[in-house]
């Protein structure tokens, strides 16, 4: 079976794109418990540290597996066959079998968006450990995006293991071919301390300047991630691409959809996507631009 990945990219392509479907239904609970989930913690550990005589009340379990999805308006199980990536979405005509509520469209268009991202990864590289490395960091990103853009936070459960991976492949330099990955240890090390330092810099710099947060902790710990992935060579395309991108979304929401300039805007997404870019076209991109310009 591996061989014959290896010989069809498309066969390659499309296997990526299945089980990315699948990988993005999951990612669907992910992106909506993972906040809920730390939001709890954070309020017991808040509890504990207050003393509270308040009687503990009993919850049901509430984590990535339990308790099963259900309809938010009437409570409705969700069976298997309803929960189908995209086709069961269709096949309901976007509405709850239960109470008839319209389900939201988000959740198709995370799991179409993760399996094409995997595709073009599968596309990209070919069949290979490489591949199938980047497509779980495309996974990883896609949950880090949609959680920050939601609830303005990146969840240390995603991103610190990100940046150990990431500087865990790089003890691989050398010894497994690719062209995107595995740079070697001192890159990793440097890209993963001067991913960190260079926006906790800025942030230090604005809140000194203007006594204000202009962005969060869960941004640098994202760029340290890249740049142990990718190495410190990429992390100047990396923060390129994410300020011109945020900064063209940031107008556009404010000029189209009168956005409060005062509202914070997530600066994860961009980070993401620039990240996924560089890791697959950086190089050329670069390239191009030296030619142009240089």
């Amino acid at each position: 079976m591996a061989e014959l990945l290896a010989q069809s990219p498309g066969l390659f392509a499309i296997v990526a794109f299945v089980f990315a479907l699948l990988v993005g239904s999951f990612l669907n609970v992910v992106i909506y418990r993972l906040p809920i989930m730390m939001y709890r913690e954070w309020h017991e550990q808040c509890q504990e540290l207050q003393e509270s005589e308040t009687p503990e009340l009993p919850e049901q379990p509430f984590n990535l597996v339990v308790p099963r999805s259900a309809c938010p308006n009437c409570g409705t199980r969700i069976s298997a066959w309803q929960n189908v990536p995209v086709i069961s979405f269709l096949l309901l005509r976007g509405r709850c079998a239960g109470c008839k509520q319209k389900i939201s469209a988000r959740y198709p268009l995370i799991e179409l968006l993760t399996a094409v991202l995997a595709a073009v990864c599968a596309l990209r590289m070919g069949f290979g450990i490489e591949a199938l490395l980047a497509i779980g960091l495309t996974f990883a990103l896609v949950a880090i995006s949609l959680i920050d853009y939601d609830h303005q936070l990146i969840p240390d459960s995603i991103v610190i293991p990100l940046v150990w991976v990431g500087l865990a492949l790089s003890l691989f330099h050398g010894q497994v071919g690719g062209t995107y990955l595995f740079v070697s240890p001192v890159d990793s090390i440097i890209g993963a301390i001067a991913g960190y330092l260079s926006l906790w810099s800025v942030y230090q710099v604005f809140k000194l300047l203007t006594g204000k947060e202009g962005m969060g902790y869960g941004d640098f710990k994202l760029l340290a991630a890249l740049g142990a992935w990718l190495g410190w060579q990429s992390l100047h395309l990396v923060i390129l691409f994410s300020a011109v991108v945020g900064a063209v979304f940031g107008i556009a929401m404010i000029v189209f959809r009168g956005r409060d300039r005062q509202l914070p805007i997530p600066f994860g997404p961009y980070l993401a996507a620039a990240g996924w870019v560089t890791m697959l076209w950086g190089e050329q991109i670069w390239n191009a631009y030296l030619d142009k310009f240089a």
